[in-house]
């Protein structure tokens, strides 16, 4: 696939999920359909590099997952069983048979792959299935800090604790990151962000609530290649290990000088390249 990604023209669409919510999505590209959904603290808009890039062979459907966008609410009853039933919505207009899923994205679909067969072949990038104990005390103080108008201090929490970054950064002072944050994280993904703060800690109490349930996975149906960033910390980088030995059809692989964060960016064409050679 050429990284000199040229721009297909996207089609808004929407579609209503099973208890009422309204889903957004764009559509791009010809060729077998795939639906890509992203992750925590993102929106489709992040991930349009990547569907560009996959619109080159796919009829790619970039969902806008909700409590964010074109879409309706997270709900007062929201879990991970209410993104299932967005996929399905979307999986059932669409017709798509192919799957792309980035983190917390990865875990919607194999949830959904867990229970329905409706994907041939899933490409999941460092999807957000625990392996290892999930940590949650950074959850308390996030949520009074967003409570008190300080989404901030709450970011702080969360960068701090959730063990995604850096040992030298989770040790440095509360109050020293969150000065560097207000000075430096301004632009326009820091707006894109601040919106999604409410939805990213429901979204990683719905990934603590997944503890344990590793073996459940053994029922996903379809062809199933694992990516993971060669940046990625080592621990991060066994919890993958152990999904790929507990699907029952899996590749992993990994891609060199990629983090967390692949399929964004100018990373997003070498990732889309990886998973269009797998899904064709």
């Amino acid at each position: 696939m050429s990284r000199n990604i040229q721009t297909s023209p996207v089609c808004p669409r929407t579609v209503f999920s099973a208890d009422g919510t309204l889903i957004g999505y764009r559509t791009m590209g010809a060729g077998p359909g795939l639906v890509v959904l992203g992750g925590a603290l993102r929106t489709s808009q992040d991930y349009l590099p990547l569907a560009s890039a996959l619109a080159r062979s796919f009829t790619v459907h970039l969902v806008e997952r909700r409590g964010r966008g074109a879409s309706g609410p997270q709900g007062p009853r929201y879990a991970l069983g209410r993104e299932v039933e967005d996929l399905l919505a979307v999986q059932a207009e669409t017709g798509a048979r192919l799957a792309f899923g980035h983190s917390y994205g990865g875990l919607v679909i194999l949830e959904t792959a867990r229970s329905f067969q409706m994907f041939d072949r899933i490409a999941a990038y460092e999807p957000g299935v625990p392996c290892d104990p999930v940590p949650t005390g950074w959850m308390a103080p996030y949520r009074e800090r967003l409570a008190a108008g300080d989404p901030y201090g709450a970011f702080v929490h969360f960068i701090r604790g959730s063990g995604g970054a850096p040992a030298f950064l989770a040790r440095l002072p509360h109050w020293y990151l969150r000065m560097a944050l207000r000075v430096g994280f301004r632009g326009q993904g820091w707006r894109r962000m601040r919106p999604l703060l409410q939805a990213n800690l429901a979204e990683h109490e719905q990934i603590a609530a997944q503890q344990g349930r590793l073996a459940d996975f053994a029922a996903v149906t379809g062809s199933v290649l694992l990516l993971r960033g060669g940046r990625t910390a080592r621990a991060g980088r066994a919890e993958f290990d152990a999904l790929r030995d507990v699907l029952p059809d899996a590749t992993l692989e990994t891609l060199d000088g990629l983090d967390h964060f692949g399929p964004e960016g100018k990373t997003a064409p070498i990732v889309a390249e990886r998973a269009a050679a797998f899904l064709l």
